[in-house]
């Protein structure tokens, strides 16, 4: 048996209880594309239930199957925070007590100074930023000394932007990683990411060479338990990175969301059991960061499109389970991530149609869930929902 796990990176359903302790009241990053951009129509996630989750109505654009072909709910947050790391660890079994820290003010003076000798670089800016905005900013003056332009933002990052003819990629990764290493105690980041760059002032533009460094996950995750149980965990996208490259046995960094999916359906067609785990970050790093709900709308609709694929591609064993990690409304106010449920669908000959999970209460009830419908032992923080509502003929 295998599960397809697909991360739509970002992609919330609705503000969860908590919201208002991070200043993120009304977020709805779905509803909130859809009503932006009316035209949107997303007929082949909706046909497995998406329309159907508590308060997702309105993303029914009229092309919804009267009876969903698949399973559908939503899950709330148990973690403390809202970024990437917290929200992947959670569904993989591993609630966060306390949140990662943040840097509002930019780094301390002594942590850039020891890290400059370390690294025989020195570093401009040191802020939240723009990832774009920043490069605008500081590009041309880094292009002219060398110096790394180090930035953070409302996450729990260290990033680390460099040209590419400036700054080797190995260099950089290098230099990503002597961070990450410094990094503990207080500091410790949930990730230091490589941000490379390409062209000229006035003209900069990110490449696909990112890499993100993730704190190693505290304990054990689900990726863990499949591996040990010699099943196969294959990361597509920057799995690997956020678990530090525990628990997997295959893995694939992506170039954009397009190519996420055609990953995924390559290790459809060579991982014979376990998880294929994947993520498409698009629809966060290009548009909900940069609050641009006509571009997000355009992803959602590009990934719709190519639904039809993935299920052709599905073995009469196979799962395919949707979902997201957080939100990032991009009609919301400031370029954050924003505290909200994520959707969860899921399809599969061994799955019962238009069945409603409801609200779960954590993240982690999807690693209990997985590791059940494989038949892998393993501790997690979550509540299994495989035999008692999805596998067809359970009681």
């Amino acid at each position: 048996m295998r599960i397809i796990l697909m991360v739509l990176d970002s992609a919330g359903i609705g503000a969860l209880p908590d919201a208002s302790h991070y200043n993120d009241e009304g977020a709805n990053t779905l509803l909130h594309i859809q009503a932006a951009v009316p035209s949107m129509r997303l007929p082949n996630l909706n046909r497995l239930g998406l329309c159907r989750i508590e308060g997702g109505a309105a993303l029914d654009s009229g092309n919804a199957a009267p009876t969903p072909i698949g399973a559908y709910g939503r899950l709330a947050a148990q973690s403390a925070g809202k970024d990437t790391t917290t929200g992947h660890w959670e569904m993989a079994g591993l609630v966060l007590s306390a949140p990662f820290p943040t840097f509002p003010n930019g780094f301390p003076a002594s942590f850039i100074a020891a890290f400059e000798a370390a690294v025989g670089r020195k570093t401009i800016a040191n802020r939240p930023a723009s990832g774009t905005a920043i490069i605008d900013e500081y590009g041309a003056h880094h292009m002219q000394t060398g110096n790394l332009i180090v930035y953070t933002s409302a996450d729990s990052v260290f990033q680390i932007a460099a040209h590419e003819d400036i700054v080797p990629i190995s260099e950089l990764y290098r230099i990503c990683e002597t961070a990450r290493a410094m990094l503990t105690g207080n500091l410790a980041v949930g990730r230091v990411i490589a941000r490379p760059f390409v062209g000229q002032p006035g003209a900069f533009t990110r490449t696909a060479n990112r890499h993100d460094y993730s704190f190693a996950p505290p304990a054990p995750t689900m990726l863990d338990g499949i591996k040990s149980a010699g099943q196969h965990v294959a990361a597509v996208g920057k799995i690997e990175d956020i678990f530090a490259g525990r628990g997997i046995t295959n893995s694939v960094h992506t170039k954009n969301n397009m190519d996420g999916v055609d990953q995924t359906l390559a290790y459809m067609q060579t991982i014979p059991n376990g998880l294929i785990f994947t993520n498409l970050v698009d629809f966060d790093m290009h548009y909900g960061h940069r609050r641009d709900p006509q571009g997000y709308a355009e992803a959602l609709m590009a990934f719709d499109a190519r639904l039809p694929e993935i299920v052709a591609a599905m073995r009469e064993d196979d799962v395919l389970i949707l979902t997201a990690d957080h939100g990032c409304d991009p009609t919301h106010h400031g370029t954050d991530h924003t505290r909200e449920y994520i959707p969860f669908l899921a399809y599969g000959k061994r799955i019962q149609n238009s069945v409603d999970i409801g609200t779960r209460n954590s993240f982690a009830d999807i690693a209990a869930t997985i590791l059940e419908s494989l038949g892998v032992a393993g501790e997690t923080a979550g509540d299994s929902f495989w035999s008692k509502k999805l596998q067809i003929n359970s009681k």
